[in-house]
């Protein structure tokens, strides 16, 4: 027998593949915002964009997670070195602060805990996110930055990206398969994206990697989600996230019997107040000029030779901002400008 046409027309042929073609091209967009950490690519700058460079080879997954990284430089330090749940309230920066007891001498620097402890340096290397900067230096710095600094945490990007992992007793899943990509056939880069948070947030969700390998993890599903929707689905419960994933995934294999995955767990970077969101991007208005001025030390000022405000962190690395590598180079970057600066004074002759 002759096979039926999908549809009568050569027009109502292309239409319907066109429309195919610019739901594709929408999950590609979203995956962009995923890397980028932003809520629309319309926010991310363009003619700074290339300067961003992809460290080539595999990315590393830490056995034991990313804290196996710091454990890992702790090791090679004297114990008690390291205080933690020590948040800090101000930075006074340009001050003469007098050290009690034998020996004392002037310090530059005093910083304030929370807890009203208090630590008198030379020095201090601000490493926070840049979402805290945006949120809080006005008043985390007393004198405030100078006006170049502020301006390049106003104009720099900073948003959230956030992974979602679900857990099953099986996997539905074929062996072999990595990525489960989402693709919402009513979707177009060129129509207005909805609004509407609650019933749509999960459309944002640009699929799911699958972890490997099974015997290590389960088996476990990461998705990605990006943008105000990431920031909306961190307000949620576990139990509404993992309905929604649920939904989604009866959605995507057209099977309404799938079992709902057994646990959820979820990264929640936007409600953190010490990071704000995930990390920088350049934004429009902004350019890779904004992330060098973030990175100088301070204070800027011909007759002050001192250095004492360095600033670290992934938003402070020109090519690799977003990124890990990123911000452990720009770590060392500042740790070898004060080693310079030791150097350089310890090679004066006293008098």
């Amino acid at each position: 027998g002759t096979k039926e046409p999908p549809v009568p027309s050569v027009g109502q042929y292309l239409q319907a593949e066109i429309a195919r073609r610019l739901a594709v091209l929408a999950t590609c967009l979203k995956l962009e915002c995923c890397i980028s950490g932003a809520h629309s690519m319309d926010l991310v700058a363009l003619e700074p964009f290339g300067e961003y460079i992809s460290l080539p080879g595999l990315d590393c997954t830490f056995p034991g997670g990313y804290s196996s990284l710091p454990d890992r430089m702790l090791s090679a330090l004297p114990e008690g070195i390291l205080l933690l749940n020590k948040a800090v309230r101000t930075i006074q920066w340009r001050g003469s602060f007098h050290e009690e007891g034998e020996g004392a001498r002037d310090f530059p620097v005093r910083v304030e805990c929370e807890d009203g402890d208090a630590f008198l340096a030379d020095h201090v290397i601000i490493t926070v996110p840049l979402g805290f900067l945006k949120e809080r230096h006005q008043h985390f710095f007393q004198p405030p930055l100078p006006e170049r600094k502020a301006e390049a945490i106003r104009r720099l990007g900073f948003g959230t990206n956030n992974k979602i992992f679900l857990e099953f007793e099986q996997p539905f899943w074929e062996p072999q398969q990595q990525l489960l990509e989402a693709v919402w056939e009513d979707e177009s880069p060129l129509k207005e994206p909805s609004t509407d948070l609650e019933a749509n947030w999960f459309k944002k969700l640009i699929g799911f990697v699958v972890l490997q390998p099974p015997e290590q993890h389960g088996h476990v599903l990461c998705g990605f989600i990006a943008g105000k929707e990431s920031e909306y689905m961190e307000t949620l419960s576990d139990t509404e996230v993992l309905s929604t994933m649920t939904h989604v995934l009866r959605t995507l294999t057209g099977n309404p019997h799938l079992p709902a995955p057994r646990s959820v767990l979820r990264s929640q970077w936007h409600s953190d107040p010490y990071t704000r969101g995930s990390y920088s991007y350049v934004a429009v208005g902004s350019s890779g000029d904004d992330i060098d001025v973030l990175a100088q030390p301070l204070p800027e000022d011909p007759e002050d030779p001192r250095v004492i405000l360095l600033f670290a962190g992934e938003a402070t690395h020109r090519t690799f901002y977003s990124t890990t590598h990123g911000a452990l180079l720009s770590g060392w970057r500042e740790a070898e400008r004060l080693n310079q600066l030791f150097e350089a004074s310890s090679s004066t002759p006293q008098l």
